[in-house]
């Protein structure tokens, strides 16, 4: 399984999705600009010890990513959006792409693709869930449909 963050902008929640990642066997994709630099302390103390062997790969914008995964079978995490998370097949080689903290994904990027579009049930009273909370939520449900592979 592949987690993608577009743009992040939050060290502690990066950390966070890292250390999520490397106890799962998810890859993890990451594009700039960060809001953030990869050695901030603050990344490191959300991701832990865990952060050296994590290596996420890094792309320089959304075109570098899609320029290098032609053939990816991917979703678009967001927070409107008419298919549940849970509604959607997921393969074990899938890419999940999640927007920035404050601004999502860029809107172009999801007009091209309304059909990848997922989304997490909420009240609508509150903008969103916290991002290393989404990346958490959607990941387990597709490693639970691929039969939770390679973990204990």
């Amino acid at each position: 399984m592949n987690i993608v963050l577009h743009e992040p902008e939050i060290p502690h929640n990066t950390g966070a999705i890292g250390r999520t990642c490397l106890m799962t066997g998810a890859k993890l994709h990451l594009i700039h600009p960060f809001g953030f630099h990869l050695d901030e302390k603050s990344l490191k103390r959300s991701g832990l010890d865990y952060w050296p062997r994590l290596a996420p790969t890094e792309y320089g914008d959304l075109a570098d990513f899609m320029d290098k995964h032609p053939n990816a079978r991917f979703f678009l995490a967001e927070t409107k959006g008419a298919q549940l998370y849970t509604d959607v097949t997921y393969n074990p080689n899938d890419y999940i792409i999640f927007g920035n903290e404050t601004m999502g994904l860029p809107q172009w990027f999801l007009d091209r693709h309304p059909e990848k579009i997922i989304t997490i049930p909420m009240t609508g009273e509150e903008r969103s869930l916290n991002l290393s909370v989404s990346v958490a939520i959607i990941l387990y449900e597709a490693l639970r449909q691929t039969g939770f592979a390679g973990l204990q």
